[in-house]
């Protein structure tokens, strides 16, 4: 993806660590693994496959030279960085709103299809993150 692209305000080029990087898609990946367990209470669930998404997410902006302190930054970048489709992004996009929702604001909102479309979300970037990774390894 051009990183022209993703050169805004808020993201500026630097170098990618690659042990960054590792320990990211590290911990997504078990995240994601611990969100599919259906003994968990639904918010667990929920707060386990959000940040699995945003991990993974992370590690492919981290991957194309671009750091952020931005959640939400970080999920826009997601059609740049790994061609996510837009039904995922927006998936991912309601359970970031869900999210600062419960955190900020003690309304938790969610149910059992959320949590399922945000794990097969997940699952996709995570399947995209693996390829760029294989690439670079």
């Amino acid at each position: 993806m051009a990183n022209e692209n993703l050169e805004t305000g808020s993201l500026k080029s630097e170098a990618p660590a690659r042990d960054e990087i590792a320990g990211l898609i590290s911990s997504g990946l078990a995240k994601l693994t611990d969100a599919k367990n259906d003994t968990l209470s639904m918010e667990s669930r929920f707060d386990l496959a959000y940040n699995a998404a945003h991990a993974l997410s992370l590690a492919a902006l981290r991957h194309t030279g671009y750091p952020s302190e931005s959640r939400y930054m970080v999920f826009q970048c997601l059609n740049h960085t790994l061609a996510l489709p837009h039904e995922q992004c927006r998936v991912l996009d309601k359970a970031h709103n869900k999210r600062n929702m419960a955190e900020y604001e003690g309304v938790i909102d969610i149910d059992e299809a959320l949590v399922e479309a945000l794990i097969r979300a997940t699952d996709e970037v995570a399947e995209r993150v693996s390829r760029i990774s294989d690439d670079q390894g």
